[in-house]
């Protein structure tokens, strides 16, 4: 029972189990000879008929379906440990939509054509994005924000020079194992912002 939460304490509350009765039936499903056991002492013969009663155990002392099962729910995640990683699954894929997905794009106007895709490995990037939020120095937001800032830097600048920036863009896994989001967070935190220029009319490919 390593892994009881307090979810799996009201579960088992709900429907009548005692851990004493989640106990016997563990040492069921290890082929220990329970009934044998509880015989000898009464205060264990009336515990051993209830899980009998409750259906988590057969009158013989063979572990039930009803006993396998519960026992395989107490092996499960708690509904709080369940909870925070759906939180961290969406917030990982509002991230994952923010980053470019390739070096090809159109601004103000005009168009770059680039030559390679951003987003790689979404799954490695997964495991390596859900780390950087556990460390807890920062959030969703500021990664956002962070990219963000990046990604509209090298368009200006890319309209500046009239060469595509965007295509020194690492790609996602790079980005987040270099984590190059750092020094914008800081730029963000500090209230810097990027001067647009102004809208170019009509299209260019470069």
């Amino acid at each position: 029972m390593n892994n009881l939460t307090f979810y799996h304490f009201r579960e088992l509350h709900k429907k009548g189990y005692t851990l004493d009765m989640v106990y016997l039936t563990e040492l069921a499903q290890q082929g220990i000879d329970i009934k044998q056991l509880c015989e000898e002492t009464p205060k264990l013969g009336v515990l051993f008929q209830g899980v009998v009663r409750k259906g988590l155990i057969t009158e013989d002392g063979g572990i039930s379906t009803v006993g396998n099962d519960l026992l395989a729910f107490l092996k499960t995640e708690g509904e709080e440990t369940t909870l925070v990683r759906k939180k961290m699954d969406d917030e990982f894929e509002r991230w994952w939509k923010a980053y470019p997905g390739t070096d090809t794009f159109s601004y103000k106007g005009k168009s770059f054509s680039g030559s390679r895709s951003m987003r790689v490995k979404k799954d490695e990037c997964k495991v390596k994005f859900k780390k950087i939020l556990e460390e807890g120095e920062y959030t969703i937001d500021e990664l956002i924000a962070a990219l963000e800032f990046e990604v509209l830097q090298k368009k200006e600048n890319s309209l500046k020079t009239n060469t595509n920036k965007l295509s020194f863009q690492q790609n996602s896994l790079t980005y987040l194992n270099q984590r190059t989001f750092e020094p914008f967070i800081e730029l963000v935190k500090s209230g810097q912002t990027i001067k647009e220029s102004q809208y170019v009319a009509g299209g260019t490919d470069i």
